[in-house]
């Protein structure tokens, strides 16, 4: 697509026939523009924006793909970084590979393992799983009941997407005290109330794409003074 861009501006100019062609402005400004945005891609297919030193694989909307903002992928990943750290524990992302990525970025040496559909997430070795929301339960043994902190974000805002991650997020859960992180839209909130007593933050998450819904951070422990704590109001 891009070099094709580059194909509908380029021009030549002919000065005689011993010299070189050579490219028009226009055609020049054109290649430069191509050059600049190849530069931000990988070889893999991952881009990386100028904004951010962390790499993504491009969004796939075929299958619900949207990721978070610069802001908001920072922010999630510090409040799981700091409960990990803070709790030595290890760390689940359903569906949420922008957060994974930063995790990783601003937190090498946590545990945190990618539950994901999309099999280009395979480049990320053991920490990648493979996960179809539609089977809820099929998880390795291993790591059933192993997570203290879980963070999901269900790739469809249906009852039955959230209903089927709410049964993954319980399956992983250690028993006893465990921190569950919920992103999703807000039309969700009375469902996230009742199938795992989440409840949504101050803080609203964005994406890169600009998507028309509300999205939210619900969370089942009142993160206080960070992420804007609980709405008190829900």
């Amino acid at each position: 697509m891009e070099a094709e861009g580059v194909g509908r501006t380029k021009t030549i100019v002919e000065e005689d026939d011993d010299d070189p062609p050579m490219l028009s402005s226009q055609a020049l400004e054109a290649l430069k523009e191509f050059m600049n945005e190849r530069q931000q891609s990988n070889v893999d297919g991952s881009v990386e924006t100028e904004s951010s030193e962390v790499a993504l694989v491009a969004e796939d909307w075929r299958l619900s793909q949207f990721w978070y903002d610069r802001e908001t992928a920072a922010a999630v990943a510090e409040e799981v970084g700091h409960l990990s750290i803070t709790k030595a524990s290890s760390i689940a992302c359903i569906a949420c590979p922008t957060l994974y990525a930063y995790l990783k970025k601003y937190y090498p040496n946590v545990s945190v393992q990618l539950l994901e559909y999309d099999k280009r997430f395979e480049q990320y070795g053991s920490d990648f799983t493979y996960y179809d929301y539609n089977q809820p339960k099929e998880l390795p043994l291993k790591m059933k009941h192993a997570y203290r902190v879980i963070v999901a974000d269900p790739p469809y805002l249906s009852k039955e997407c959230l209903e089927k991650v709410a049964q993954t997020m319980t399956c992983l859960a250690q028993p006893g005290e465990c921190y569950l992180l919920l992103l999703t839209g807000e039309v969700q909130k009375e469902r996230a109330a009742e199938l795992l007593n989440l409840h949504p933050c101050g803080f609203r998450p964005q994406h890169s794409s600009k998507l028309g819904n509300d999205f939210r951070l619900f969370t089942n422990y009142d993160p206080r003074e960070r992420l804007g704590g609980w709405e008190r109001d829900y």
